[in-house]
Order: structure tokens, then sequence, then C-alpha cells
């Protein structure tokens, strides 16, 4: 399977990141809500047994749109933007390399790639949550990506050092994605 997956990213990238940051978004959010209901049981079943009858219905559908709507923006923005800007990236890098050169990469990522990441995400689960109106928007990167930001430079240097350090550049994409992947579903199913 994995010398199939790294034969379609050699052919086809762009198609692969994209259909990887497909699976990887939507899964995220399926993971994310069953964790999320399967905590809201618990604390259901826990208010019957103390006696408490208030209990919230949850809907009998197993997972919601949402679940679809993040593995579109996966597969038609997250993975074709990554592939596009991480391959800027390694083109301004190529044939370098050393310490400064390195260095030089991390701030790249994360002063250019990150704040273009994040913002299109924001803006995203803004219009996914139905708030399009640019106002909206404009209010969700106000308020939450200097605070995305400050996770981002924290988290992502040790994952894009690792990245650049042991795995060639057509890997890059689909690590970031799934990093992004786990830390993501954790803070998913947090929120929720």
């Amino acid at each position: 399977l994995l010398s199939r997956y790294l034969r379609a990213l050699q052919l086809h990238p762009l198609r692969t990141k994209a259909l990887t940051a497909a699976v990887l978004n939507g899964l995220q959010e399926l993971l994310a809500q069953l964790i999320s209901r399967y905590v809201i049981r618990r604390r259901q079943t826990a208010k019957q047994l103390a006696g408490s009858d208030k209990t919230n219905r949850l809907s009998p559908l197993p997972v919601d749109t949402r679940v679809i709507k993040m593995a579109l923006y996966g597969f038609l923005v997250n993975g074709p933007l990554n592939h596009m800007l991480y391959d800027i990236l390694a083109r301004v890098f190529a044939g370098r390399s050393g310490f400064k050169y390195t260095l030089a990469q991390l701030l790249a990522a994360n002063l250019c790639i990150s704040p273009i990441m994040n913002s299109v995400y924001l803006s995203a689960m803004e219009v996914i949550a139905g708030r399009a109106h640019p106002a909206q928007i404009k209010l969700a990167l106000q308020q939450r990506l200097l605070p995305m930001m400050r996770i981002s430079w924290v988290l992502s240097p040790a994952i894009q050092l690792s990245a650049y350090s042991y795995l060639p550049q057509a890997l890059w994409v689909p690590y970031f994605n799934f990093s992004s992947f786990l830390f993501g579903t954790y803070i998913n199913a947090v929120a929720k």
C-alpha cells in the first residue's frame, strides 16, 4: 500500500496530495464528532444513573454534513494550496543545504506559508459554518488568526525540521497534513 501511495505521489503529486488532504480532513472531522458524541453519551448515562432525567437527544445520524464539507475543503483547497506553497519553498531553497538554509527555510515557512494557510483555513471554516459574509470572515481573522499563529509557531518548527531533515520534498505535504490531522482531531474533539 505504501509503495502504491509513493508511486501515485510521484506520478500525480497534486492529485495525490489533494486526495490525502481530503481523507485526512474528513476523517479528522468524523473522529472529532464521534469522540464528542461518545463523551456526551457518557455524561448523559451518568446523569440518568444519578437520577436526573434531563437529557438532550442526539441526532440519530452518526455524523453531519460537515465531514463532507471538510473533505471537500481538503481536496479543493488545503491539499492543492499546500502543494503549491511548499513546491515554491522547495524551489527557492533547491540545491542549498546547511544550518543557515534550513533555518531560512523554517522562517520562510512560518512567516509566509503558515499565515496564508491559517488565514485560508479560518476563512473556509467561516464559510462552512454559514458565515460567508466578508465582514464575518474579517472578524474571525481578527479574533482567531494571531492565537492560531502562536500555536503554529510553537508546534510547526519541530514538525517542519523533521520533514526537511528526514523526508524527501515530495512527502512534506502529506507529512504536514498527517501532523495537522493528529493535532486537529484532538483540538476539534475538545472544542466540540
